[in-house]
């Protein structure tokens, strides 16, 4: 008889069931598909145009994308001749592990967390800002102009925003004098972070809809002028890993927003849940809010263009961010640094 425990026991591991299951690959794989599907009704919608209803229309459609996902999961990708078809296949794929690992830094509870250290947020940071060079590496492996002129905007725009990214997650770090996501969480029980340094926030959330392309800074996929960006040459599974994966990162990103600034798994300031499931609900819930609020600017603003975002990142999003910086030392000298209670 076969012992499946050792398999057991090895999925169960922290390391391998928080990237695969949870919050990681399973529940981001069926996030995207309720969050695409929010942003089709809710667009529809405010827009007056039908969302999808071909496929279980009594259900409003909720299923429709799990059809279009196993059409491109069956079909069969196209490799244009001239491409660099290493570069071609492989920056997709990485592009889409990239985009969920992060989670293996980001704690659900106190004990919930993949890798435990102490320079958590680190870890976190030095994995999403890899990503980006996967969408340069698409661009030049296709040899299409349309790709190519995708990548560059990829690139204007990633180093327009990371910076003023990476500034406000600063801001929090030295409010919190830490760099450890379980400390940072605990630190917000008197108060969130969000309230407390609401710069920082607006600022990362800013930030984040520019990094995983929604709108108005979809940008490097603009369908009326460069076709599909960075994805104009790919088709079937390939392209499924390019989709999923904008989406994917706003999971991860919402997440990480979700334990700097609201709070974590506290649901309310000065209320601490019991240990347990319940925890990683909570974060989930505030992290699906937190998606569905970025969706819905699809609905409200036009899509900007390449020299707007990047004069709104260096003239505006950078000031706000050294702004938050500033309001996060001036906290510290005034005593309200470290666990704030």
């Amino acid at each position: 008889m076969i012992d499946l425990r050792w398999g057991l026991n090895f999925i169960i591991r922290p390391e391998v069931f928080v990237p695969l299951i949870f919050p990681g690959l399973a529940v981001g794989g069926l996030t995207l598909l309720g969050i695409i599907w929010l942003e089709r009704k809710a667009v529809g919608k405010i827009q007056l145009r039908y969302g999808p209803l071909l496929v279980t229309p009594r259900l409003g459609g909720i299923l429709q994308l799990l059809a279009d996902g196993i059409k491109f999961f069956f079909s069969e990708p196209i490799i244009p001749r001239n491409v660099d078809k290493l570069s071609f296949i492989f920056a997709p794929i990485l592009i889409f592990a990239f985009s969920i690992l992060p989670v293996i830094g980001i704690p659900l509870s106190e004990s919930y967390i993949a890798i435990a250290s102490s320079m958590s947020l680190l870890v976190v940071l030095a994995l999403l800002v890899i990503t980006p060079i996967f969408f340069w590496v698409m661009g030049w492996a296709s040899n299409n102009k349309f790709s190519f002129l995708g990548g560059v905007r990829e690139g204007y725009l990633t180093v327009s925003y990371e910076i003023p990214f990476i500034l406000s997650v600063i801001a929090m770090a030295g409010l919190y004098n830490s760099v450890d996501l379980i400390e940072i969480v605990n630190s917000q029980v008197g108060g969130w972070g969000g309230l407390i340094n609401p710069i920082a926030a607006l600022t990362f959330f800013l930030t984040t809809m520019i990094s995983t392309g929604k709108f108005p800074y979809e940008i490097g996929e603009a369908d009326s002028e460069i076709i599909g960006g960075v994805g104009t040459e790919y088709s079937g599974i390939l392209y499924m890993c390019v989709m999923g994966a904008s989406y994917l990162r706003l999971y991860v990103m919402s997440l990480l927003f979700t334990v700097l600034f609201l709070g974590g798994w506290n649901p309310l300031p000065s209320f601490v849940p019991s240990s347990g499931f319940l925890p990683g609900i909570l974060i989930f819930i505030k992290s699906f809010i937190v998606m569905g609020v970025m969706v819905l600017f699809r609905g409200v603003y036009p899509r900007l263009r390449i020299d707007q975002a990047v004069r709104i990142s260096w003239q505006k999003l950078f000031v706000l961010s050294m702004a938050s910086v500033a309001f996060s030392v001036g906290l510290v000298m005034m005593g309200f640094g470290g666990i704030v209670s």
